[in-house]
């Protein structure tokens, strides 16, 4: 019990560092909208091109660690769009938001600091298989769904460029795929260049998960409590439950099952409200969700990392 409260505390002290900050007035929301711009905009996206630039996946890499992942959250995403079309009567487009809050995890700020904290620095090379696909997937499903909803006659052939527009302005897929060419290419960098890139790294996590705790001081629990606590019920259950069965189905090894486990039991990023907010739609709901789910995967996580091996 000591090693799990050592490996969550730290990270959800950080996070209610940044809300009683900000709920105390010691920080300003413009100062919390500066520190997560320079966060999303900036040192995730350098410490995601440097993962990836210097990721050897090597014989001994597993496809089904993907698979096990995607499953789950392809399966969440489905889950979440049918449960708030069929079940809470939403419209077709909050539908798609709601179902992209259970889509995308928190995968790079608390699953990233959790893993590490868990497990050490040398087991996060699964969590950067997992991230480097994480937003190209969910964006793309999630933008394709939306604009398949909102074309309304448009012609499809005017679709694809839509998505690929809206995906390729974001930040974190901007730095997935520079990680990817620079390793593909086998470009080096001078070491004042990777000097610099490990500087940004290091703020990168405490300053994301305090501004991550200024920007829930903002929410309130707001919207329909049924559909939150489906979309709870989803990210911190379902998704995990999903990537756990199939890691021991197709026999991953400890390490790649412990990160794809822990990662698909995080809650609802705050890409999920970013993207409600982006097209107007399940706004108070994706807030919540974020809201709600984080605070309660202080004890959904204890509980996983206490069953895994």
């Amino acid at each position: 019990m000591q090693a799990l409260i050592d490996v969550i505390l730290p990270v959800f002290l950080v996070i209610g560092a940044g809300y009683a900050a900000v709920w105390k007035g010691w920080f300003s929301e413009s100062g919390v909208d500066g520190l997560m711009s320079f966060t999303q905009s900036f040192a995730i996206p350098c410490l995601l091109f440097r993962a990836i630039w210097t990721l050897e996946l090597g014989p001994d890499f597993n496809p089904w660690l993907l698979v096990s992942f995607y499953t789950g959250s392809a399966t969440g995403f489905t889950a979440g769009l049918l449960g708030a079309r069929y079940l809470f009567k939403r419209d077709w487009e909050d539908s798609i938001a709601i179902g992209f809050c259970c889509l995308f995890a928190n995968s790079v700020m608390i699953g990233l600091a959790m893993t590490e904290r868990a497990y050490g620095p040398a087991a996060l090379e699964a969590n950067y298989v997992i991230v480097a696909v994480h937003s190209p997937f969910c964006y793309g499903i999630g933008i394709t769904a939306m604009e398949i909803a909102r074309a309304k006659g448009s012609p499809a052939r005017a679709l694809p460029a839509k998505v690929l527009k809206a995906m390729f302005r974001n930040a974190l897929v901007i730095g997935i795929g520079l990680g990817v060419i620079a390793n593909v290419t086998n470009i080096a960098l001078p070491t004042p260049v990777t000097d610099a890139l490990d500087m940004m790294i290091r703020a990168a996590l405490p300053a994301a998960l305090f501004g991550m705790g200024g920007v829930l001081c903002r929410y309130k629990p707001q919207g329909d409590f049924r559909v939150i606590a489906f979309i709870c019920a989803i990210s911190l259950i379902l998704h995990p439950a999903i990537t756990w069965t199939l890691g021991t189905i197709t026999d991953l090894s400890t390490q790649a099952f412990r990160s794809a486990v822990l990662t698909a039991a995080m809650a609802p990023g705050i890409n999920t409200y970013v993207f409600a907010n982006m097209y107007g739609r399940a706004r108070r709901v994706a807030a919540s969700g974020v809201l709600i789910a984080t605070a309660l995967s202080v004890f959904t996580a204890w509980v996983w990392l206490s069953i895994l091996p």
